[in-house]
C-alpha cells in the first residue's frame, strides 16, 4: 500500500511563520483529531490530524517534496470530535493564530510528555479504577424553594433545551440576576434537566478562586454523577486524569476556568458561564482569546443552550439582550434576592471633608470605623476591599528623590513587609529591603501608598481584639491556602476580612453584613475606556457580599470612600441600577465610535530597542494602507502600554478600529502573512502579536 499525505497540526509559535498544518507521510489514512507524534527538525512533537486536505499530488511544479513520516500513533484515544476540530479553526482564524499553536496549548501538558505505550497503561489504569468504584449512593440534597422568577428562568431554558437540536443557531440565555438572587441554583437546576438526558455539563468560572465553592454546591447536588475540574491549579497528572475522564464521556460535570471552554465532551447539552463580565475569561498570553465568546461560538457549533450569568453582564452581552431588531440573547431578569432580602444600603462619605494627620489621610473614616466596630460587637462579619496588595507600592526616599524602581520595568517594586522585600508584580525580581536609600544613603526610607498588607496592619490597630484575616495572591500562593482560609471564614473565625478582587465576586459569604470600598477612584479617569465598566462591575459585586443571608440583608451596607462622591458611576452604584449605568455608557461609547459599536485590534512589538520596535510597527502601518479592506479602516500611530517595559524588553502597540468586524478580519486575512514577512527586514525585533478584541489598550 503506497503512503498517504496527512495534515498535522502542531505547535508552532506565531512569530514562526508556520501557520498551517504541516504534511507528513503515513503507512495508512487516520481519521482528523487523530493524536500522534511526529517528527519536527531534531526535535519529537505531539500533532492532531487535521481536517484540511493536504495538496494535490502534482498541482505544483518540480517533483512532489519528500515528506517526513509520522511517528507513533495514539491509538487507545478516540480522535477529537469534529465539532472540537472545528472550534479550534474558528479561534485560530478569528483571533489569527496558528492551529497548532492554539490546539496543543489547550491540551494538558502531560499529554506532550507522553509516548503511546505510556498513554495506554495510564488509560488502563485511570479506566480499571473507574470501573472497580462502587456506585455512589444519591443522598438527598435539601432543596430551597424556588422564586417564581427563578421557575421563569428554568422555564425558558428547557425549551430552550428541547428546541437546541433544531434550532441552527439558539440564542444564549442571559441570566441577569442582582447578587444573591439565585443564579447557581438555576444553574443547578439546567444541570440536572441535562445529566437526567444522558448529557454533559460544561460550567465555566472566571478563576480558580472560585472553583471549590461551586465544585462543592455540585458535588453535594449530583453524588451520582462524576464531577472533574480544568483549571492550572491543579498538578499535571491531575489535570490529565480529568481532561482524559472528560474526552472519554467518564465525566459527567466538567468545572472550569478559561481553558474549559476547549474541553473535549462527546455528549455536551449544556454551557454555563458564571460571572461573564469577568476580564479573567480572556486569556491574555500566547493565544489571545476569549473563553466567553468562544462559548457561546460553541453553543452555536454543537446547538447546545448556553446560560451567561451576572449581576453586572459585559456591555457587548448586555447589548445583545436589549429587545429590538438587533436583540440576539434572550434576557431572563432575576431582580429579587433569595428570600425576599434587601440589597444592601450603599453609603458614600467624601474623604475630601477630613482633616489630615500629619499631612496624610487617615486610612478610614471616624463612621467607617464606628460600622466596623458595631458588626464586630454583634458577632458579624465585614470585608474591606482594597484592590492592591503588598505593603505599599513604592519605598521613597524624601532627601534625594529615590524610589523603588524595578531594573528590569517601567514600573515600582511593590514594598512586602512580612518578607522584607521588594518585588516587581510584572518581571518577578525581588530584592531584600536596602537598610538605606542606595543613592544617598540616607537611612529614612519610607513606604508610600497603602496595600493590603498595610490595610490588615492598620486595622488591627483600630481594632485591638478584632479577628482580622487577609485573602490575596499573597497569601494564597500556597497550596491548600485559599481554601483554608475561605473555611475560616465560613466558619465564622474571622471578623474583618482584607482582600483584593478575588474576595468581591462569586463568593457566598452568609455572616458578611458590611462592605467597605477603600480608595477606588484610581479607575474613574483612566486612559482605558472600560475602566468606568470595570469598577462598576467590582464594587456591585463586592456590595453584593454582604447581606446574603436574608435575616441579616435588611441591616447591610457598604461604605464607598471616595474623593468625588458626585460622580455619576456613585449615583447609581447607590441605586444598584445597572441598567442605568449600562444605557449611560453605551450612549457614551456610541457617541465615541467605541465598542461595540466598532470593533478593535491591538498589534503588539517588542524588542531591546524601543526605535525597532517603533519601526516595524510603522512599517506595519504603512503595509496596512494599501490592503483590501483598509479602506474605512483606522490604524492609528504607535504607543507605549502603561508599562513600556517589562524584563528589560521595550513594548509598543497599535491600535487598529474598524466599523465592523468582517472589515476588521478582512484587513487581518490579508495583513497577517504579510506581517511574517515583515518580521525579517527589522533586526532585533524579540516578537508581535496580534490581540484582536483587547479587554485593555
Amino acid at each position: 500500500m503506497s503512503a498517504v499525505t496527512l495534515s498535522v497540526a502542531v505547535e508552532t509559535p506565531q512569530h514562526s511563520g508556520l501557520t498551517g498544518a504541516l504534511h507528513y507521510s503515513s503507512p495508512q489514512p487516520l481519521p482528523p483529531g487523530t493524536l500522534l507524534r511526529v517528527p519536527l527538525g531534531k526535535r519529537d512533537l505531539l500533532g492532531i490530524v487535521w481536517h484540511a486536505a493536504p495538496p494535490a499530488a502534482g498541482a505544483a511544479d518540480g517533483p512532489p517534496p519528500v515528506l517526513r513520516p509520522v511517528g507513533e500513533v495514539f491509538s487507545g484515544l478516540p480522535p477529537m470530535a469534529p465539532a472540537w476540530l472545528a472550534l479550534v479553526d474558528f479561534a485560530a482564524s478569528y483571533y489569527q493564530r496558528s492551529v497548532g499553536e492554539l490546539a496543543l496549548a489547550v491540551l494538558p501538558p502531560e499529554l506532550r510528555k507522553l509516548d503511546a505505550p505510556g498513554l495506554a497503561k495510564r488509560l488502563a489504569r485511570m479506566l480499571k479504577k473507574l470501573d472497580a468504584a462502587p456506585p455512589p449512593s444519591a443522598t438527598p440534597v435539601d432543596r430551597p424553594q424556588l422564586g417564581p422568577e427563578q421557575q421563569a428562568a428554568l422555564a425558558a431554558f428547557h425549551t430552550a433545551f428541547t428546541q437546541a437540536g433544531a434550532t441552527p443557531r439558539p440564542a444564549p440565555l442571559l441570566l441577569h440576576g442582582v447578587t444573591g438572587s439565585g443564579k447557581t441554583e438555576v444553574y443547578l437546576h439546567a444541570a440536572e434537566q441535562v445529566l437526567d438526558s444522558g448529557r454533559q455539563a460544561l460550567v465555566l468560572v472566571p478563576e480558580i478562586n472560585l472553583t471549590p465553592q461551586l465544585e462543592a454546591r455540585f458535588a453535594a447536588r449530583f453524588p451520582q454523577h462524576r464531577l472533574v475540574s480544568l483549571h492550572s491549579g491543579l498538578t499535571p497528572v491531575q489535570r490529565l486524569r480529568h481532561w482524559l475522564m472528560a474526552h472519554l464521556g467518564r465525566a459527567d460535570i466538567v468545572l472550569g476556568t478559561r481553558m474549559g471552554v476547549f474541553a473535549p465532551l462527546p455528549r455536551l447539552g449544556l454551557i454555563v458561564v458564571d460571572e461573564e463580565h469577568d476580564p479573567s475569561y480572556k486569556q491574555q498570553e500566547g493565544a489571545r482569546y476569549s473563553a466567553r465568546d468562544l462559548a457561546v461560538y460553541r453553543g452555536h457549533l454543537e446547538r447546545v443552550p448556553v446560560i451567561l450569568g451576572s449581576a453586572t453582564p459585559s456591555l457587548e452581552t448586555w447589548q445583545h439582550a436589549l429587545p429590538g431588531p438587533r436583540q440576539r440573547y434572550q434576557r431572563l431578569p432575576l431582580d429579587a434576592r433569595v428570600g425576599g432580602g434587601a440589597l444592601p444600603r450603599v453609603r458614600l462619605f467624601d474623604m475630601g471633608v477630613l482633616p489630615k494627620v500629619n499631612g496624610q489621610c487617615p486610612v478610614l473614616a471616624p463612621m467607617v470605623i464606628d460600622s466596623l466596630r458595631q458588626r464586630i460587637a454583634a458577632g458579624e462579619q465585614s470585608l474591606v476591599f482594597l484592590n492592591r496588595r503588598g505593603y505599599a507600592p513604592v519605598l521613597h526616599c524624601a532627601d534625594c528623590g529615590w524610589k523603588s524602581g524595578c531594573p528590569h520595568c517601567s514600573a515600582w517594586r511593590v514594598f512586602h513587609k512580612g518578607e522584607r522585600t521588594l518585588r516587581c508584580h510584572h518581571c518577578g525580581f525581588t530584592e531584600r529591603v536596602p537598610r538605606a536609600c542606595p543613592d544617598c544613603g540616607n537611612l529614612d526610607i519610607a513606604p508610600i501608598g497603602r496595600g493590603t498588607e498595610k490595610l490588615e496592619e492598620q486595622l488591627a490597630e483600630l481594632l485591638p481584639g478584632a479577628r482580622i484575616a487577609r485573602l490575596d495572591a499573597d497569601t494564597a500562593r500556597g497550596k491548600g491556602q485559599l481554601e483554608a482560609r475561605l473555611a475560616e471564614v465560613h466558619a465564622g473565625d474571622v471578623d474583618v476580612l482584607v482582600g483584593t478582587q478575588m474576595v468581591t465576586k462569586g463568593h457566598d459569604f452568609r455572616r458578611i453584613t458590611l462592605v467597605v470600598a477603600v480608595n477606588p477612584d484610581s479607575a474613574l479617569f483612566a486612559s482605558d475606556f472600560r475602566a468606568p465598566e470595570r469598577l462598576f462591575a467590582l464594587l456591585m459585586q463586592a456590595a453584593g457580599r454582604a447581606g446574603r443571608d436574608a435575616a441579616q440583608a435588611g441591616t447591610s451596607e457598604m461604605w464607598v470612600q471616595t474623593w468625588h462622591p458626585q460622580h455619576p458611576l456613585y449615583a447609581a452604584l447607590k441605586k444598584h441600577d445597572f441598567a442605568a449605568f449600562a444605557t449611560s455608557q453605551l450612549a457614551e461609547r456610541e457617541a465615541a465610535g467605541l465598542p461595540p459599536y466598532s470593533h478593535l485590534a491591538l498589534l503588539r512589538a517588542e524588542a531591546r530597542d524601543a526605535a525597532v520596535a517603533l519601526a516595524w510597527l510603522q512599517a506595519a502601518a504603512a503595509l496596512a494602507a494599501g490592503l483590501p479592506g483598509g479602506d474605512g479602516v483606522t490604524v492609528y500611530p504607535p504607543v507605549p502600554p502603561a508599562v513600556s517595559k517589562v524584563a528589560g524588553i521595550e513594548r509598543l502597540q497599535m491600535l487598529v478600529e474598524a466599523p465592523s468586524r468582517a472589515r476588521l478580519q478582512q484587513l487581518l486575512a490579508g495583513w497577517m502573512p504579510a506581517l511574517h514577512g515583515l518580521r525579517s527586514q527589522h533586526k532585533g525585533l524579540a516578537r508581535w502579536a496580534i490581540d484582536v478584541d483587547p479587554l485593555a489598550i
